[in-house]
């Protein structure tokens, strides 16, 4: 018996698919010694079969599963035939198990329930298998098929034998009937199978975000459902398509394939359905030739590319295959669309991001820094919180940390703001309490002129900052510190013998009332001693009915990281907000530490 792990995704299908054929491949050519009694029944077409429904199975699995497979693959040998008499021939039974880590999801692929339609895995698998079934275990859910062949005979039923040392022939799936018969053209097909195909088109795009994910799944959709092969080319800015997605029934001949498509680009974009397209020699046409034809790909009177479905022999387009063929092909257009759309928009998203917060942090003289910074929306890289530290000259250092109120995108739009007009009120010689009026200031004509212009429902945007400065003296260790909180939450002074105190005075948050003045407290920052400042996503970080800074929770984590340097604290105050909490944390986190660097002892007498 031999196992395969594979990822779920777009490459598990075809590992599985080179992992059974090697195997398979493998045996059917070892002496009968090492292979076994019967392995000489492992014909090139029941390895096609077993590549075909193993294909089938584990795109199943990936499709609706979402979790790592295991493919196991195995052979199952049969009496031998009767020594005496000679009488029977030695059975091989080919076993081959796809399992995944979701066994509450159903098995796929039957027949569709919303329309009575036939499915595509599960019929064929039917149809070609001796025996299949599905097995359930506590957390593993395996779907499995038996193939049997009997030595000296053709490993399917009716199959002529193959002459020594021909070339494997191609074999192509076609969907299964509801009788399980496989159907031999895409024109009888389509009338039955055509519904549930397009729901199942529907439902595996929708949620793609990438083009490339786009046109991988279109291609394995309808490859070999529809056609030996298919190509998708992509418009790209600036004008011209590149070749995003290449898939053929045998693989050893996408990259030819590849290589000669791209050879020829399509010069203008196709306008009809089924335009008749060159064939490419690479595609390995049968004797009797081959066809190949172009659908558009236009979503929002916008040109995205071509698809491109070839087929040996004549490719039967009814108007039945033709109509469904121009849905899927709108379907990925519309995907392709949506999924631009999503692309552009995060990277204009991740391009002002990139602005609202320093690209590092300053370094003071004589005072370590560290900073932890969690944004709370899903791949955002920057939230509401936002934090600075960046100099002044003649010795002199300011740190902000503060938080917008909101979590969406104007939110974050109004981080940046702050943080630079801070910067612009310090380098005019604005002091601590000058810089807070004025932003109080700022901060409340903004929300005044939001509601003036939206009405009732527009959204005032206030800000708690806490907002200090650093004065070192090269020849005194230690800092002069002043600070001021403006509706943040406190920062907090500890000092050499563990003792805790705030080291500022709680104040109105700023955008409430313009008229607000704010106080700054000033102290020494000893050598040794600490201050930590964090945003409320620390301290209202609930577990139950409690917050972390209920009974002083916050000076007890502080306490608790005494004698730890700049960094090691402020990953102490992280961890210590996550531990605090069985579920995740729901607000932007983070936690700024300024550490006074203790004198360097010279160990000389």
């Amino acid at each position: 018996m031999s196992r395969k792990g594979l990822p779920a995704n777009q490459l598990a299908a075809s590992g599985a698919r080179k992992f059974v054929r090697a195997l398979l491949t493998e045996r059917a050519g070892a002496p009968p010694a090492t292979a076994g009694p019967g392995a000489a029944a492992i014909s090139s077409e029941l390895i096609h079969t077993a590549v075909l429904l193993t294909s089938e199975l584990v795109t199943n699995a990936v499709m609706y599963a979402g979790t790592d497979i295991d493919v196991t693959c195995r052979l199952e040998h049969g009496p031998p035939p009767d020594a005496e008499t000679g009488a029977g021939r030695a059975k091989v039974g080919v076993v081959v198990e796809v399992s995944d880590r979701h066994p509450a999801r159903g098995v796929r692929g039957g027949v569709d329930a919303r329309t009575g339609e036939p499915g595509y895995g599960l019929q064929l698998v039917g149809a070609l298998a001796e025996s299949w079934g599905v097995t359930y275990r506590k957390s593993v859910k395996t779907v499995w098929f038996r193939l049997e062949a009997t030595e000296g005979e053709s490993a399917l039923v009716g199959a002529a034998p193959e002459p020594r040392g021909a070339e494997p022939p191609v074999r192509l799936a076609h969907p299964v009937g509801q009788r399980g018969h496989l159907r031999g053209h895409p024109a009888e097909w389509a009338d039955r199978g055509g519904p549930s195909f397009l729901a199942e088109t529907s439902e595996l795009l929708a949620g793609q975000l990438d083009q490339d994910m786009v046109t991988a799944l279109a291609a394995q959709l309808l490859v070999p459902r529809l056609a030996d092969w298919c190509a998708v080319w992509l418009s790209v800015e600036g004008g011209g398509m590149q070749l995003s997605r290449v898939w053929h029934v045998d693989e050893r001949r996408i990259s030819p394939l590849r290589a000669d498509l791209e050879g020829e680009p399509p010069v203008d974009m196709v306008r009809t359905a089924g335009t008749p397209w060159p064939w490419p020699e690479c595609a390995g046409a049968a004797p009797s030739g081959g066809s190949a034809l172009a659908f558009p790909l236009v979503a929002r009177d916008t040109d995205l590319g071509v698809l491109l479905l070839g087929r040996s022999g004549h490719l039967q387009m009814t108007d039945t295959v033709v109509r469904m063929v121009e849905d899927v092909a709108r379907r990925v257009a519309q995907a392709v669309f949506t999924a631009r759309q999503y692309t552009r928009q995060t990277t204009i998203s991740l391009a002002l991001q990139r602005r609202q917060l320093p690209a590092s942090l300053a370094s003071i003289v004589g005072v370590d820094t560290a900073i932890v910074y969690e944004p709370h929306g899903e791949g955002q890289t920057v939230g509401g919180d936002f934090y600075d530290v960046f100099p002044m000259g003649d010795r002199r250092w300011c740190f902000l940390l503060g938080d917008v109120q909101g979590k969406d995108p104007e939110a974050m739009s109004v981080t940046g703001l702050a943080r630079h007009l801070v910067r612009l009120l310090a380098r005019e010689g604005h002091g601590v309490e000058s810089v807070l009026g004025r932003l109080n200031l700022a901060m409340a004509e903004e929300s005044a002129e939001a509601v003036e212009l939206g009405g009732e429902q527009a959204t005032s945007r206030f800000l708690s900052l806490l907002y200090g400065e650093l004065e070192v003296d090269p020849g005194v260790p230690g800092a002069r510190c002043t600070v001021a909180s403006a509706g943040h939450p406190p920062p907090l002074h500890m000092f050499l013998d563990g003792a805790v105190e705030p080291a500022s005075e709680p104040q109105m948050l700023l955008g409430i009332d313009e008229g607000t003045e704010y106080q700054a407290s000033s102290f020494d920052l000893a050598p040794g001693e600490t201050l930590l400042c964090v945003t409320d996503g620390v301290t209202e970080r609930r577990c139950g009915n409690w917050q972390l800074d209920d009974n002083d929770g916050l000076i007890e984590v502080l306490k608790d990281g005494l004698g730890l340097g700049a960094k090691a604290l402020a990953e102490h105050v992280r961890r210590a907000a996550h531990d605090f909490g069985t579920g995740p944390v729901e607000d932007d986190l983070s936690v700024l530490v300024l550490q006074a660097v203790p004198p360097t002892v010279d160990p000389r007498p």
